[in-house]
């Protein structure tokens, strides 16, 4: 039977647990905490200040700021008034992305911290609030808004621009009914309990981050913002959800009482995954931001199953679909579509590319749409998804087709190998990039050689300390192979000219 999630609006499970436990510690970070009353009471103030600025339901507000107590007041007081934050990493987006992202939404109203105003582009047509002052004026005449006609959930939440790595960013509309169905429902709620220690470790810019801090939020746990670097994690914690980049960085021994550990936006290795489950619940997760964070789930256990992103979560649905979009048979690869509560309202201000990406769902029919995600993949036996790519990563090789995500897993199985990452080089050959730095490369060779059509084979295996990342907490494909043409040989040089360029790297 379908769950369904205990609230219309996200922050009202924040409000009812703060009405009935005021002095639970909500938030911490850099030594301070903030109890759930005080945060409630925080936003609401914060609120009223929006209000006498022209704030109203629907509006988009500007969160540019960084990780902060006071980026959880801010966030709780734009949706207290039926209003959807726009979040942004300052100091990490660039001011031509920040204007792009104010026009697109019609920002009129900036929150951001005091000491980082000046990183902020100039913004002539918007109001600057700081997030973390304090408010002395009590507003006792001023009301909050009456939501309750937003009860189908169909109100903005948060509009989150992607990572415009290829061009302009695109701004995708999530709803609180979107929002809620993943974060109050099983098991994308990771089970959390009241006072249990949830790490908030990604960027704000990054939908995941949504998942910690409501996920927290809702259900009455502990939020622990972490520190400027990945290591400055509460060594207390009990849940984290992060990019598999930033687990592999982490030693699940460090953390004495984690419980459960959830992974998105990129293909987890194997290896990363038995780690971890070997210590807590370990969940393998998936979807595009456009399906609501994640919108398939696989609770993994060694042995028990191979590793895949599981089956889709409450009230959603995947449709595998061939190129006539048709549902392929159990085993047959085809592309997959979200179906569901989690397919949000498409790109704001871009009715072009929502056109082309959001489709009626023809198999629930009533006015339900489907998203194409562009990610490959097939049902198995067992009733899950196994996940083969992107459409973009399958590269042409000597005329012959090759999914890099197969390359790396297949490196991935080599005895201490912790990632690896398969880029198109020119057309006849790819080259990978593994960490640790201390691995031989003549096994993984020779691994590649014996698992992989010899077309697949990688023309240069390369260890690495560690990979890059972006902001977002993905393997960052531009920098691995705009750092390998900077350092490559004389010798290779005539590769150069052979297609050889970071616009031709299939990344996020």
């Amino acid at each position: 039977m379908a769950q369904a999630p205990d609230y219309h609006l996200i922050h009202q499970a924040f409000e009812q647990y703060a009405r009935l436990n005021p002095d639970d510690i909500a938030v911490t970070h850099l030594g301070s905490s903030i109890s759930y009353g005080q945060l409630n009471q925080k936003a609401d103030l914060l609120a009223k200040k929006l209000i006498i600025l022209g704030v109203n339901p629907g509006d988009k507000v500007g969160l540019f700021l960084t990780r902060s107590i006071a980026m959880v007041v801010g966030i709780l007081a734009v949706l207290k008034l039926g209003a959807a934050y726009v979040p942004q990493h300052l100091g990490v987006t660039k001011d031509q992305q920040l204007l792009h992202i104010i026009k697109v939404a019609k920002i009129k109203v900036i929150l951001t911290l005091s000491d980082l105003a000046h990183l902020l582009p100039p913004t002539h047509a918007c109001q600057l609030v700081w997030a973390d002052e304090v408010i002395t004026e009590s507003y006792q005449h001023l009301s909050l808004p009456d939501l309750s006609r937003y009860r189908d959930g169909s109100l903005l939440s948060f509009v989150l621009f992607t990572s415009g790595t290829t061009g302009q960013p695109n701004g995708v509309c999530v709803s609180h009914r979107n929002l809620c169905n993943i974060v109050l429902t099983a098991p994308g709620n990771l089970m959390t309990k009241p006072r249990q220690k949830v790490a908030q470790v990604l960027s704000i810019a990054f939908d995941m981050a949504a998942w910690e801090i409501f996920t927290s939020l809702a259900h009455g746990a502990t939020l622990c913002i972490r520190g400027k670097k990945i290591s400055d994690i509460d060594p207390d914690i009990e849940t984290i959800i992060a990019t598999p980049s930033i687990l592999s960085a982490l030693n699940p021994a460090d953390f004495s009482k984690i419980k459960c550990v959830a992974v998105a936006g990129e293909p987890c290795p194997e290896p990363l995954a038995n780690l971890w489950s070997g210590y807590c619940r370990f969940y393998n997760a998936c979807g595009p931001t456009e399906t609501t964070i994640v919108n398939t789930m696989q609770d993994y256990q060694p042995g028990l199953k191979p590793l895949t992103i599981g089956s889709p979560t409450p009230n959603n649905t995947v449709y595998v679909l061939d190129e006539n979009e048709q549902p392929c048979r159990i085993g047959e690869t085809g592309v997959m579509w979200a179906g569901g509560e989690c397919v949000t309202q498409g790109y704001l201000g871009n009715d072009v590319l929502t056109a082309q990406r959001y489709k009626s769902d023809p198999f629930r029919g009533n006015g339900a749409m489907m998203f194409r995600t562009g990610d490959l993949g097939r049902w198995n036996a067992d009733g899950e998804l196994e996940h083969l790519g992107r459409i973009d990563d399958q590269v042409k090789i000597k005329g012959f087709r090759v999914e890099l995500d197969s390359v790396s897993a297949c490196l991935e199985k080599v005895a201490g190998c912790r990632q690896a990452v398969t880029l198109k080089l020119d057309k006849e050959s790819l080259i990978a990039f593994v960490t640790p730095a201390e691995l031989n490369t003549s096994e993984l060779q020779q691994a590649a050689e014996q698992g992989l059509p010899y077309y697949a084979v990688p023309k240069a295996i390369m260890p690495l300390a560690e990979l890059p990342m972006t902001p977002r907490g993905k393997v960052d494909k531009r920098a691995l192979l705009a750092g390998y043409l900077a350092t490559k040989p004389k010798a290779d040089e005539p590769l150069q000219v052979q297609g050889l360029s970071p616009a031709e790297v299939s990344y996020e």
